[in-house]
């Protein structure tokens, strides 16, 4: 297998299927991981650096290679009998020469390895797989509406800010300089931690490590020795600090739903404010008042109002909700509805997407539900609507196809309906409030609608990032293979400086000021791991599903731990880059 090979040029690109999206951490290879190594248990299955060598000709070149020789220093190494000293026989290099031929080898080749043009492989329209599921077995199909059934466009999100900030300024009283703060698009990103008490708003990878260059008080990004000060010289945030299960702790706030990007820009503003006027004020005040304001946009029902009086600006591809759930249904499936959102509300943007007639789609219609409690106690009873929304005073006994029920809970939903275990698809966008309790008490399939999905794939198809990408993990590679040697410093330095430039590089591709969502450097984010913790399937909407058969079987893709080594791969043309690249040694 290992013969050398006279291809020319092969695709690498099959080793680049989303790297960003990956769900372990690996930091010599750059492949998806959206499969095993994700701990039924919720536990971390262990750092992975190299788990995708079997899709990454370079990565896997250079990690067999570092294998190679650090198994043969191992063999000639000699334990003395006094002070257990090591010795060993490996070639001493000294020469600044050989490595930077090395290097200029290296270099060469990835880009040999990427053709012009031929990284555009990713399908926005995928649905990933962290769990395997055969959709022939499910009977049952339940959505949430908020950014699931309905998709909104970011014109919403600064009416919410203008809203709130207007809130903040009249109500609770803040100064009138606030006002003069606009909306910045595309500032901050879902999954992002907040320090209450320190006004830090921040990005956390699945280890509980910041991402150093991500850390903002305000508008303006803290040095890095800064933060290391402010938490006790490390960047690692103790597990009960990070988030208790929905992702509030008594000191940090996890923003989970896409709802929260104009909270966390019109905390930043807020913020940011005050430190340029010098004027002093308590963080966990305005991370409460700023929480309150939000809220009160949605209380008061100004949202709503907004998208009822224009729902063709803030709801997004609405034939294609009326064509999942005509496809369900005509292939005989149960279909319910269980939102915290108004009837009124539902009503209409249902009537828009779907037609007047969209109840009849729906065995069961749940609103006002009050998730994430719902699902997790058994203490607000159902209570039925009738065709005005006024609420009854009637007992339920059943839940009846075309009646309209508010609040209740899930112990009573399983009671009455009968719908249980892995029969059962429910799909929402907010990991904890949707996903997290029927994955984990109820054994119900899950699927993570995640619309930065389809902005993401955009980049990662660009050539750009593509070539980026391939020399960072080779650079990466080379820095592991050399660093067994007595080799010079000085080139080592330079080259690790350079590797954090790609860093910084790849990150601005997708946010400059957090990067992608799923990715912090080579670890996946906070975010990225309770996704696959909670999610068995995740897309960027439910339109994905008309690209597959009502009985395909979504396989997670295996990918190699760190004792295994990559024996399978995904792509035939990959062995074809390994030979290349072990002519380099």
């Amino acid at each position: 297998m290992w013969q050398r090979s006279t291809t020319s040029r092969v695709s690498l690109c099959a080793g680049l299927n989303i790297p960003a999206f990956a769900c372990g951490s690996f930091a010599s290879a750059g492949a998806t991981m959206n499969g095993q190594n994700c701990c039924k248990d919720g536990q971390n299955c262990g750092p992975t650096r190299n788990l995708a060598a079997n899709h990454n000709p370079v990565a896997a070149a250079v990690t067999s290679q570092r294998h190679q020789i650090v198994g043969k220093n191992r063999g000639e190494e000699s334990l003395t009998k006094s002070g257990r000293a090591f010795s060993s026989t490996a070639p001493q290099i000294n020469n600044k020469t050989y490595l930077w031929a090395r290097y200029n080898e290296m270099k060469r080749l990835v880009h040999d390895l990427i053709p012009p043009g031929v990284c555009s492989l990713l399908n926005p329209s995928t649905i990933y797989a962290n769990n395997e599921v055969n959709l022939e077995e499910v009977d049952i199909y339940g959505f949430d509406y908020d950014y699931t059934l309905a998709l909104y466009s970011s014109a919403l999100d600064e009416m919410i800010y203008n809203k709130a900030r207007e809130f903040l300024v009249q109500h609770y009283k803040y100064p009138e300089g606030i006002s003069k703060y606009d909306y910045i698009p595309n500032f901050a990103t879902r999954g992002l931690h907040y320090d209450i008490q320190k006004g830090l708003l921040m990005k956390i990878d699945a280890f509980h490590y910041i991402q150093l260059g991500t850390v903002y008080r305000g508008l303006k990004p803290v040095p890095d020795d800064e933060v290391m000060k402010l938490y006790g010289g490390s960047n690692h945030v103790p597990l009960h600090q990070v988030s208790g299960f929905y992702g509030k702790g008594p000191k940090m706030k996890q923003f989970m739903d896409v709802f929260s990007i104009p909270e966390m820009t019109l905390l930043a503003a807020a913020n940011d404010y005050f430190i340029s006027n010098d004027i002093e004020y308590d963080p966990v005040h305005l991370y409460k008042d700023v929480s309150d304001a939000i809220g009160m946009v949605h209380i008061k029902g100004y949202m709503y109002k907004w998208i009822m009086q224009d729902l063709e600006k803030y709801i997004l591809r609405g034939d294609e909700t009326y064509a999942v759930l005509h496809r369900l249904a005509s292939h005989g499936k149960k279909l319910f509805l269980i939102t915290n959102s108004p009837f009124s509300f539902v009503d209409k943007g249902m009537k828009y997407m779907v037609g007047k007639e969209w109840r009849d789609f729906f065995d069961v219609v749940i609103v006002q539900a009050d998730k994430p409690h719902f699902f997790n106690d058994c203490v607000k009873p159902f209570r039925r609507l009738d065709s005005n929304g006024d609420l009854q005073w009637d007992r339920i006994k059943s839940l009846d196809k075309g009646q309209i029920y508010k609040q209740g809970n899930l112990v009573d939903f399983l009671k009455l309906t009968g719908w249980r275990g892995s029969k059962v698809f429910y799909f929402g966008d907010h990991l904890y409030s949707d996903l997290a309790d029927l994955m984990l008490r109820h054994g119900w399939r899950t699927g993570a609608i995640v619309p930065e999905l389809e902005v993401e794939t955009k980049v990662v198809n660009t050539e750009q990032y593509a070539q980026s990408l391939t020399w960072l993990q080779a650079l990466t590679g080379l820095l592991e293979r050399m660093q067994v040697h007595s080799v010079s410093k000085k080139v080592l330095q330079e080259w690790l400086k350079e590797r954090e430039e790609l860093r910084a590089v790849t990150k601005n591709l997708f946010n400059p000021h957090f990067g992608s969502i799923f990715r912090t450097c080579h670890n996946p984010t906070y975010f990225s791991r309770r996704l696959c913790r909670f999610s068995d399937l995740y897309m960027a909407s439910i339109s994905c599903l008309l690209n597959y058969d009502l009985s395909y079987t979504f396989y997670p893709r295996r990918t190699p731990l760190q004792h295994e080594a990559p024996l399978w791969m995904d792509q035939n043309e990959t062995i074809l880059g390994v030979n290349r690249l072990f002519l380099l040694w």
